[in-house]
């Protein structure tokens, strides 16, 4: 594959309709093709300095591994990986005045997601994470969503957590987002890290990034 082609990693948060959480998050991380290797090496070496042998989930972070966490943060944002978000306000959903179910909008939300930062002189191999059984069919859905062409989307499929450490990144830096939006902070070292990212970002985390922003894209999307 050329060295215009991207991984994106699809990761999700309190994206049921009704979990009582105010915001909807999806996020991905974006890694060049021809860099896969390096950034996975560059994450395992982390991992081993802090004695680090699980998956990486914002669910773990934790005062004794804030250290790791720490690095990681640093090391994304010292590199070429990328991350997007959208971030949905569930109050404001108004299914019934598009004539649509909760799953409809969920999918137009993943083309918010996706598509508008596509350049379609590159291509992409977009993966999202397996959450339950309809995983495989949320997949066949998104794909007749996005009318993708083979020029663009070469490949999108379900993989699991484990098997891809950015995946893990996209869990890790979705959950950070979730958990500045939707949770009390009360945590310490969940929320030193949330300071890192804004420190990093040189943004609020709870608005609009400029739409022009690639490391770190943050978009509120405001519904009609």
């Amino acid at each position: 594959m050329s060295n215009r082609t991207f991984n994106l990693y699809c990761d999700e948060s309190c994206h049921l309709e009704n979990d009582h959480k105010q915001f909807m998050l999806l996020g991905y991380i974006n890694v060049p093709y021809n860099q896969l290797q390096i950034h996975k090496e560059a994450i395992e070496n982390i991992k081993i300095k802090h004695n680090f042998y699980s998956e990486i989930k914002w669910s773990k972070v934790s005062h004794s591994k804030f250290a790791f966490y720490q690095e990681l943060t640093d090391y994304f944002f010292s590199t070429d990986l990328k991350f997007r978000a959208i971030i949905i306000d569930k109050h404001k959903v108004n299914n019934n005045g598009f004539d649509q179910d909760f799953d409809t909008f969920y999918y137009k939300m993943y083309y918010q997601l996706i598509y508008h930062k596509l350049d379609m002189s590159s291509t992409y191999n977009i993966f999202l994470d397996i959450k339950d059984t309809l995983s495989k069919w949320k997949v066949k859905k998104l794909r007749e969503v996005l009318q993708y062409s083979y020029s663009s989307i070469r490949t999108l499929q379900n993989i699991r957590s484990h098997e891809s450490i950015f995946m893990q990144l996209a869990d890790f830096f979705t959950g950070a987002l979730n958990y500045n939006l939707n949770e009390e902070l009360v945590v310490t070292a969940k929320v030193d890290i949330i300071e890192r990212i804004k420190n990093h970002s040189n943004h609020t985390l709870d608005c609009n990034t400029t739409k022009s922003a690639s490391k770190f894209n943050l978009f509120f999307i405001e519904l009609k």
